[in-house]
């Protein structure tokens, strides 16, 4: 049994909280002793819809267990997969291999996300139905890192969705217009010498798609929103009752391309690194919901594939640990945003877009899936360190704002020294 003592929930209100058997059981003011969590923030523990872990196919990068144990480090207490594994995780057997290698490592719920086509290819798709009636019962399908861009498959994936409430979450990205892109087009691309990446290839697409669900009357999300140009898109599609949502990442709202200016690939992502108006557009497009999530889209690569020259380095950085401490900075220290809406942008809205209804919840009743964050100590990037690679654009920044216990099901899958030596 947990009882966290004197926990400030996102409505403000302080609670004390008993965990027994896996779920929550009391809240209120409790007699017995516990854990203290004064001036602490609790939240219904973090969902990302939006995780590499790279099992099967590129151990050597992450693993399932690894990439859990660093998402516990980062409050999760749930994380979608990726489809682009080796083989590709566009068919039950994939699925359900990977659903069980995040059972087996009991820390955080590791929710497998389906192929939309064969093979990530773009040519037919993957068996949709097959892989919803698996036992990982997926519901969202993403071809993430390679964009569904014909329209006519696009449209029968949202019709093959459509059947069980799925969703289709889109890469936006017309290859067409990114032949050879490395960075953000503009000013710094051209001063650099390297092939600009518009924000035109990311607009187009998710215009096109909002209309096909429209047209479909199935739902649609849309992956890493970059543009402020694809807020606005976002914002329209909503104002016609078009059934879609956006996640952005963390370093899409912090950083931006001119730090491509050092030439160290470990600021080279898909999408690309904006400008700064973008990351202003962004946060307003979070703050007013147009923007429903947080995603990670936390890409770890080998040493390999990163400590080499900027145009042969891979696209991608690692995040799951640094999240919350970043969406902190942009929403909470700032004063854009207050406590609801963040464990909202983290907790409730992946939660439901994902179908994972065991998460996005602090209630009577509920699995307990708890993420305890202290808003008042800095920490250093050095220190988040679980994951097995090391793409880490935030090495040698701190931020004031950490997580300082994660609980799963009921248990302490990330737990602060100071209790731990309690025990």
């Amino acid at each position: 049994m947990i009882i966290l003592k004197n926990l400030t929930l996102s409505d403000g209100s302080i609670q004390d909280i008993r965990i027994d058997a896996g779920q929550i059981v009391e809240i209120g003011r409790i007699a017995d002793s516990g854990t203290d969590c004064t001036d602490l923030i609790g939240l219904a523990g973090f969902v990302d819809p939006h995780t590499h872990l790279r099992e099967p196919g590129f151990e050597a990068s992450e693993t399932v267990l690894s990439g859990s144990k660093a998402a516990a480090a980062g409050g999760y207490t749930a994380i979608c997969a990726m489809a682009n594994t080796e083989p590709v995780a566009d068919n039950s057997t994939v699925i359900e291999r990977v659903y069980d290698l995040g059972i087996e490592a009991g820390l955080c719920f590791v929710q497998p996300i389906g192929a939309v086509t064969k093979g990530l290819k773009g040519l037919e798709l993957a068996n949709i139905q097959d892989m919803s009636r698996s036992r990982a019962k997926v519901a969202m399908f993403s071809d993430d890192g390679m964009c569904v861009h014909d329209e006519n498959l696009m449209r029968q994936a949202l019709l093959e969705v459509k059947k069980f409430g799925g969703v289709v979450a889109q890469h936006a990205q017309e290859p067409s217009l990114t032949i050879g892109a490395q960075m953000n087009q503009g000013a710094v691309a051209t001063e650099l010498g390297l092939t600009g990446w518009p924000a035109i290839a990311e607009e187009q697409i998710i215009a096109r798609d909002a209309q096909l669900a429209q047209e479909t009357g199935s739902r649609l999300h849309i992956c890493h929103l970059t543009t402020g140009g694809g807020v606005e898109v976002v914002r329209w599609a909503k104002a016609k009752g078009i059934q879609i949502t956006a996640e952005v990442t963390p370093h899409h709202l912090l950083l931006t391309e001119n730090l491509v200016r050092t030439y160290d690939p470990v600021y080279k992502v898909n999408p690309p690194l904006r400008t700064t108006d973008d990351n202003r557009a962004l946060l307003a497009g979070l703050v007013d919901g147009t923007i429903d999530m947080l995603g990670t889209d936390h890409a770890p690569h080998s040493g390999e594939k990163k400590d080499c020259e900027w145009e042969n380095a891979a696209f991608g950085m690692i995040g799951l640990e640094s999240a919350a401490s970043i969406l902190h900075q942009v929403l909470i220290q700032s004063g854009a945003g207050d406590w609801t809406l963040f464990e909202n942008i983290i907790s409730k809205s992946p939660a439901k877009l994902t179908g994972l209804n065991n998460h996005g919840s602090i209630e009577v009743g509920a699995q307990a899936n708890i993420t305890v964050f202290n808003p008042h100590e800095r920490i250093g990037v050095a220190e988040m360190n679980q994951s097995k690679s090391s793409n880490n654009p935030y090495l040698g920044l701190e931020f004031i704002g950490r997580v300082q216990h994660t609980i799963y099901q009921g248990q302490f899958t990330m737990i602060d020294q100071s209790v731990r030596d309690q025990k």
